[in-house]
């Protein structure tokens, strides 16, 4: 008789519009169930496997239903970043991400083995050591990156589109690489000043410092291009540090939102900036994350710099490092969100979505509905949430060069032709300035006796008007430029032939009135 009771309450219920409590089972019985099906998949499934396998995937599996970026990490990948972060192993300078269901290189460290092989942010990595790496994550391949100084590890890539991408091994060497913030510095124009901010490192902001205090003037006007493209992030409190040095003290940079108190807070600035007579242009792309993406913000909502570029990733989940006894297993767990200072949530939505689904959206912003609300910096401009921030001035992205030019750089095919042609090059500093706005010249020089080459030896086609031909002209001039002028004059050339950056320059040109977001 007591369901038949039952029943007619709970209709009227929900005739009425209200929602029937669902009564929670105990926890003890939760408990109950998972050691019964642990149990019985221990002691009859097929394949014999260990109560520690299925805890493990337990763990994994119940932190991944949480959020992207929450995570388990077992003790031999603790142990393993631990010698990587101490100096103990080398890496390759790749930083990869989860990227619409694949290990994407989100960024590629300057002067890295990476670098020097070709690998570009946007290529997707398919094979490691010969080993398909289907259904790894980012952060259990990033380590797998790492090795003893001097060993090699063979990687295969994909880049272009999904459905016909180009595909290419290389080996890339292990090389040991201090912790560094500031990939690059110098002055691009009088008065003008240029610092690559590559990741966030515990000295970024002395670093930061030291660099704008060599590139730019002692006396106004001056004015700094702040490259946050590419960089994935690090120590959040070492933006705070970056953002102390263009704001006033007791700025907001950014707040946390936590379910815990203990774990929410405002991180403000600490001091009068040293650089706060500085103009401000910061680039920011899809591969702009977490702590970058947290510094981009405040300087918009402050009103500080005008942001360049494209839509950030969409990363800024405040995450904790908890070990797991006895064994030396530890978890990264969300414990709460970060708003800039004008109340945007950076984050990306993710409730609802696959994985696939989330990383997909990187750089695109989040639902509509998201972006519905309104948010309004310091001097009342309007700007909008929806995950990651969105730039004052959107550029459009750079094409890159195919992969099969990786396959020719880690195969020196590049420095074969460039080195041959750099020595027949005019030693003199007009000649070296003209080299910077010869495309013609480097297409004569360079660009046909190297598809000659890759044409009959790597059997690939590339036609030599196409924008890819372009491209890879560029990329010769550019190992010419080294090898005839040297290392800084390489990163000059790359510098004035990189559109973004000659936009951030044509924007400083305008006056400052005209130039303000």
């Amino acid at each position: 008789m007591r369901p038949v009771r039952v029943l007619p309450i709970a209709l009227a219920l929900l005739a009425a519009g209200a929602v029937p409590a669902v009564a929670q089972t105990p926890t003890y019985e939760q408990m109950q169930s998972f050691s019964f099906l642990l149990s019985q998949v221990r002691l009859n499934y097929v394949l014999h496997v260990t109560t520690e396998q299925l805890v493990r995937a337990a763990m994994e599996g119940m932190l991944r239903s949480l959020d992207p970026h929450s995570r388990f990490v077992p003790r031999e990948d603790n142990d393993r970043w631990m010698a990587w972060e101490a100096g103990k192993l080398a890496g390759t300078g790749i930083v990869l991400e989860d990227e619409d269901g694949a290990a994407t290189v989100a960024a590629v460290r300057g002067g890295s083995p990476a670098e020097r092989a070709g690998i570009l942010p946007g290529d997707r990595l398919r094979a490691l050591n010969d080993t398909v790496v289907a259904g790894l994550s980012a952060e259990a391949l990033q380590l797998r990156l790492v090795g003893e100084q001097g060993t090699r590890v063979r990687l295969r890539l994909e880049r272009g589109q999904r459905l016909h991408p180009d595909t290419v091994t290389v080996s890339i060497r292990h090389d040991l690489m201090a912790p560094r913030s500031v990939g690059d510095a110098r002055t691009l124009a009088p008065g003008v000043g240029y610092v690559r901010l590559e990741e966030f490192e515990a000295e970024a902001a002395r670093e930061v410092r030291r660099a704008a205090d060599r590139v730019l003037p002692g006396r106004p006007p001056r004015a700094l291009i702040l490259d946050l493209r590419g960089n994935p992030g690090g120590m959040v409190h070492s933006a705070v540090e970056v953002a102390s040095l263009f704001l006033p003290k007791g700025k907001l940079v950014y707040r946390t939102e936590a379910r815990r108190q203990e774990n929410e807070g405002e991180f403000v600035t600490s001091d009068d900036g040293a650089l706060a007579d500085v103009r401000l242009i910061v680039l920011i792309d899809a591969y702009t994350a977490s702590a970058a993406e947290a510094l981009a913000g405040a300087l918009q909502d402050h009103d500080r710099a005008v942001l360049m570029g494209r839509r950030t990733f969409g990363k800024a989940l405040v995450q904790r490092l908890f070990e797991i006894p006895p064994n030396g297993d530890a978890a990264w767990l969300t414990i709460g969100y970060l708003h800039t200072p004008s109340g945007r949530l950076i984050q990306r939505r993710y409730a609802g979505l696959s994985p696939e689904q989330y990383y997909a959206l990187a750089g695109h912003g989040g639902a509509a509905e998201d972006t519905l609300q309104v948010y309004k910096t310091d001097s009342g401009r309007t700007v909008r949430g929806g995950g990651g921030i969105e730039p004052d001035t959107t550029l459009a992205a750079r094409p890159h060069a195919p992969l099969w030019w990786t396959l020719a750089a880690d195969s020196n095919f590049d420095h074969a032709v460039a080195d041959s042609v750099a020595p027949t090059l005019d030693a003199s500093d007009r000649a070296r300035g003209a080299w910077l706005d010869a495309p013609g010249d480097w297409r004569d020089r360079l660009l046909a006796p190297f598809l000659s080459r890759v044409r009959g030896r790597l059997g690939v086609t590339a036609p030599p008007d196409s924008a890819p031909a372009g491209i890879i002209a560029e990329l010769l001039a550019a190992r010419a430029a080294e090898v005839r002028w040297g290392v800084e004059f390489a990163k000059q050339f790359r510098l004035h032939n990189d559109p973004d950056v000659r936009a951030a320059l044509d924007r400083l040109s305008a006056p400052p009135a005209a130039a303000a977001p």
